[in-house]
């Protein structure tokens, strides 16, 4: 008997990749630029230290809300496109049937072939097929709201708890230092690992991220210093 040849493809992991490292980079550029303006305006360490416990908190809770919304109005969209479907499969099953088949034409199959397969998909799973080739829904995309919320909160706190530790342990003199030095290493592995995960190439997604967070971070630290010191 032939070995079965197995594949694995990085596709099915950007659900939950996308997620986790939207959440990650947001609380790592959030809550470091957030305690970088406070430290540009303040020596307090106090102060610098509970903006950012207030940043990681706000943050995760808005992270896990925003997605929960958005994901679960997808899912809205994808269930009533299938109720849709369901009841034309139980009006109009021709109809349905020759649908498939005009897109598997369309795909390249010939004719009585395409008739066949769409005959074969129906008998065995008709919602499953007009699902995945019709309306483009898969296992791998479909909306899972409370994973994506659950996995961006989690994430959020994980990246912004880095730079909240740096500046807990960091003397006071280099706290500014620390939480810069702290969230660009941080956000430049974070970069990578990202990278490798979803299988692509490391040095431009890690220049990517490490530009843009380092950015965000000068920009913030610069507001807070000016309007810290007009006020």
């Amino acid at each position: 008997m032939p070995r079965r040849h197995a594949e694995h493809h990085l596709i099915g992991r950007i659900g939950w990749l996308r997620a986790a490292v939207l959440g990650a980079n947001d609380g790592i550029i959030s809550t470091a630029s957030l305690m970088m303006g406070v430290a540009a305006a303040t020596t307090s360490s106090g102060q610098i230290v509970t903006a950012g416990l207030a940043g990681l908190v706000a943050g995760a809770m808005s992270m896990a809300a925003g997605e929960y919304v958005s994901v679960s109005s997808q899912s809205d969209t994808e269930n009533a496109d299938l109720a849709r479907e369901r009841q034309e499969l139980k009006t109009d099953r021709d109809g349905e049937t020759a649908e498939l088949k005009r897109i598997y034409i369309d795909r390249g199959l010939e004719p009585g072939l395409a008739q066949q397969v769409a005959e074969q998909l129906m008998a065995k799973d008709a919602i499953g097929a007009h699902a995945r080739d019709e309306l483009g829904i898969s296992e791998i995309s479909t909306a899972r709201p409370i994973q994506a919320a659950l996995t961006s909160a989690a994430t959020f706190a994980a990246g912004a708890i880095l730079p909240l530790l740096a500046a807990v342990f960091a003397p006071q003199r280099f706290v500014m230092w620390a939480i810069f030095g702290t969230a660009l290493i941080v956000l430049a592995v974070l970069g990578a690992v990202g990278a490798t995960t979803g299988g692509a190439g490391i040095v431009k997604p890690t220049l990517r991220v490490a530009f843009w967070g380092a950015l965000a971070m000068a920009i913030t630290a610069g507001a807070g210093a000016l309007f810290g010191h007009a006020v």
